[in-house]
């Protein structure tokens, strides 16, 4: 007795159902993956030596800072400022399948576009932004470090634009110079706001200087929504510092190296041997009266430092809670709140004592 051949067996629904639902979900993963985002990617960037030297333009190597006119003095090891690169922008953003290998890396981070590029913004205006702030970084870390030299560094503090509906509408005029508030002379912004509000909305008396003349005018401040007190000005300041410096750094933006570049000045300018031949980084945005303050991009920036071999970081004490938990391995973080703090640190540091320097803890 012969046996009949049977059927092809077919294979349950739900298999059939669960294959196509695979197929599809694979489909979809892989058209997701080239689709773009609306995050760019954060890394370590380059990282620049202040006492060190740079390629200028042409190629030549340079003194990252220099004093035509003055005695500099050499010195060893590194006072090195930190910078993070962005990948990927509105004009080009990335796809998932790019931001995949950055969920595995410490030392990097996704971040929504607009916190990088605002709406409307290209990146040429981002870029001439930065620039903008790198030049005033510049300017206000040149100014502390004479300071804290000791030298007499004035400052002209001029009005660039009124804001809308500002109290000072027919008062002040664009260009003035601000002298003086209520009889005391202002050298500094701090000096202007702080006169300002002392006054608590009482009008008070500004000297100013508009075209070679001196000008008094009086203006009542208006109560901002955090309760200050502003005479409704956009100002700008400049520095008469009696030291011609030259910073030499290209294709870099942004405030963030204000505190670096203030110790590369203070070292050069100063005898002897500032770090002890010890390699130190840092950050931090400084203003000319010397108070450092917070940056973005921290956590890549101690990556940067550490994988180019720096064994110490000074980090603003307002990004301690971003430090704490992302210290890469043999790495020293400094918190430092003012440019005589950083100053302190390094001394310290160049005498081995760092064990007894402020760090970022847990709050």
């Amino acid at each position: 007795m012969s046996d009949s051949p049977q059927e092809p067996r077919a294979w349950p629904r739900r298999v059939v159902a669960g294959s196509i639902a695979l197929v599809v979900a694979l489909v979809a993963l892989l058209v997701m993956s080239f689709l773009p985002t609306e995050y760019v990617l954060q890394r370590p960037g380059p990282v620049y030596n202040t006492i060190g030297a740079v390629q200028d333009a042409d190629g030549a190597e340079v003194p990252l800072i220099s004093v035509p006119d003055g005695e500099a003095h050499e010195t060893t090891g590194s006072l090195s400022l930190t910078t993070v690169e962005v990948v990927g922008n509105r004009e080009h953003p990335l796809s998932w399948i790019e931001l995949a290998s950055a969920w595995f890396d410490r030392s990097r981070a996704i971040v929504p576009i607009s916190a990088v590029f605002p709406e409307g913004q290209t990146s040429e205006q981002r870029d001439a932004q930065n620039q903008a702030a790198m030049t005033d970084s510049q300017s206000e870390a040149e100014a502390a470090a004479l300071r804290h030299l000791g030298y007499d560094v004035p400052a002209d503090i001029r009005v660039v634009s009124l804001t809308d509906d500002s109290p000072s509408q027919g008062l002040i005029e664009e260009g003035d110079l601000i002298r003086a508030v209520d009889g005391q002379t202002v050298e500094q912004v701090t000096g202007l706001r702080d006169g300002i509000a002392a006054a608590a909305g009482d009008p008070v008396v500004l000297t100013l200087e508009r075209d070679g003349d001196e000008v008094t005018e009086e203006v009542t401040p208006e109560k901002l929504e955090d309760d200050s007190w502003a005479i409704g000005a956009l100002l700008s300041v400049s520095y008469e510092n009696p030291v011609d410096i030259s910073i030499q750094l290209d294709n870099v933006g942004g405030p963030s190296a204000g505190t670096m570049f203030a110790l590369g000045i203070i070292d050069t300018l100063t005898e002897g041997e500032m770090t002890g031949g010890e390699n130190i980084a840092g950050t931090g945005t400084i203003t000319a009266e010397g108070d450092i303050g917070a940056i973005g991009g921290i956590r890549q920036k101690l990556y940067g430092a550490s994988n180019a071999g720096n064994d110490f970081f000074l980090a603003p004490a307002s990004n301690c809670a971003e430090v704490v938990g992302h210290v890469p391995h043999r790495l020293t973080v400094v918190s430092v709140e003012t440019l005589d703090d950083a100053v302190d640190a390094v001394d310290m540091i160049a005498q081995g004592e760092a064990e007894n320097l402020p760090s970022c803890a847990p709050s």
